[in-house]
């Protein structure tokens, strides 16, 4: 699908995610002029207001949530929204709304409201001729709760929207760093002929919190760190670690290989997981309560999870991917490592030689570090001295005049456009919560409960000794 969008809709316009992401996302968009000069945006929600005092809103959390060099002519942004109040469980709202994007028009939907709400929002699109061949829907995730609620969330918007006009976010694919993975492989012979079994020894992918439940306790006691953290951006970092090169950077061959990755992941034993949960503790020196406290009642649902993962395919045969991620940990950190295999023999006697490791930040800072070898400067030493050294790619340094980008900006650019490049397909959601589903069925079969840690540390001593049995050392 290639037709611009001539109009925007956000579902939710008035939620947290709109103030902090979407509204800044695509003022930013408009003030460098990669918005159409007729695109409109209407915001939708149970809040009555008028068009006026949804621009005032729209200002505040502008002002709030984007740096002010970043806002340009803010006021041109502004008058581009307009807003239409919404109930979506009764059919008068959405007349109101086909009465306000108008006709012959190309519209993009995005779609930011509870899954449960999904059915009839689809319903009343589709009764009001908003679900038409000119128009694309967005879907924000949760997209359900495991594979037969996903699938029963996929059928209700595929009986109005064909495949083809479905985006799916996973807002880490919109970071700069996740998209630098893929121009790194694929671009650089030095990379792609060393990308497998025979030379890299395993893969880390790590996301840190230091945050607790903070406003999300109903949804997180309900989910966990595996299906909150696991089930949708981790799995999609590892897919596009692990996928083969593509035939073009085009969505449907992106999104086919990281489909044969996510259906070639092997079932996990009990000894390849590890599940916690934190006490109380301190984080940046500052002390803070347990789970359990925050809560206000004791539960089993995991707020760290590790895992030991492998692909069973030829490129991957062997070569573990080890996972964790958690709330309440010492940093906020997502990265990729790679772990390169060891040289097969040393000629520097004496020498304690390391693994090349690359090293890929993605937040809060996103960079590109290689370890290296290489020789101390000096000649009082017989022989000679190495030490490991790091090759940085900072990518502000790298890209001069580039500033730091919100990822929803990249996929709400992707979705007026009609790019499903950077969105995930209905089969990568459905391998994803058939891996994810058999996991949570194993820790109910054996009768698995989460292991305490301290807010502040790295998880629970059980994590550390997932890896340590096979030699290995979390990277921190």
């Amino acid at each position: 699908m290639t037709d611009k969008a001539q109009t925007l809709i956000l579902f939710g316009a008035t939620g947290d995610l709109s103030q902090r992401m979407l509204l800044p996302s695509l003022c930013a968009l408009d003030a460098e002029g990669l918005l159409g000069d007729d695109l409109q945006i209407v915001g939708t929600a149970r809040s009555e207001m008028g068009d006026s005092e949804f621009r005032n809103f729209a200002r505040a959390a502008i002002e709030k949530f984007l740096p002010a060099h970043r806002r340009g002519g803010m006021a041109d942004f502004l008058n581009r929204l307009s807003y239409s109040p919404l109930d979506v469980t009764t059919p008068k709202g959405f007349t109101e709304l086909a009465a306000k994007v108008g006709k012959d028009r190309q519209v993009a939907i995005f779609l930011s409201t509870a899954p449960s709400l999904f059915e009839p929002t689809i319903a009343g699109l589709a009764a009001n001729g908003l679900a038409a061949s000119n128009a694309r829907i967005c879907l924000e995730k949760p997209l359900g709760t495991d594979l037969e609620s996903s699938c029963a969330i996929n059928d209700a918007v595929a009986s109005a929207f064909p495949e083809s006009r479905i985006f799916r976010i996973d807002h880490y694919l919109g970071k700069e760093t996740v998209q630098n993975l893929i121009a790194l492989r694929f671009a650089n012979i030095l990379f792609e002929p060393l990308w497998n079994a025979q030379h890299i020894d395993h893969v880390q992918i790590t996301v840190g919190e230091t945050v607790g439940l903070e406003s999300r306790v109903d949804f997180y006691d309900g989910a966990g760190a595996l299906r909150d953290m696991v089930q949708n951006h981790m799995l999609q970092l590892l897919a596009l670690v692990a996928m083969e090169p593509p035939g073009s950077f085009d969505a449907n061959s992106v999104r086919d290989e990281k489909v044969k990755v996510l259906r070639a992941l092997r079932q996990l034993t009990d000894a390849e997981s590890v599940t916690g949960q934190y006490r109380k503790g301190a984080i940046d020196g500052q002390p803070v309560p347990g789970y359990d406290e925050e809560l206000g009642k004791n539960s089993n649902t995991e707020t760290f999870v590790a895992l030991k993962a492998h692909i069973d395919n030829w490129r991957w045969q062997g070569v573990p991917f080890y996972l964790r991620t958690g709330k309440r940990l010492p940093e906020r950190v997502t990265e990729i490592i790679v772990h390169f295999r060891d040289v097969p023999h040393s000629i520097f006697t004496g020498a304690r030689l390391k693994a090349n490791k690359l090293v890929i930040g993605i937040q809060p800072e996103e960079n590109i570090t290689l370890s290296l070898m290489a020789k101390v400067p000096g000649i009082e030493h017989e022989g000679m001295t190495l030490r490991e050294v790091p090759l940085n790619i900072a990518m502000p340094d790298a890209f001069t005049g580039k500033h730091k980008r919100i990822a929803y900006e990249r996929l709400l650019l992707d979705l007026i456009n009609g790019d499903q490049t950077l969105f995930v397909r209905r089969d990568e959601v459905e391998a994803q919560w058939k891996w994810i589903d058999a996991i949570r069925a194993g820790w109910e079969a054996e009768e698995k409960e989460p292991k305490t840690y301290s807010a502040g540390s790295w998880g629970p001593s059980a994590a550390i000794a997932l890896a340590e049995r096979d030699g290995v050392s979390w990277h921190e």
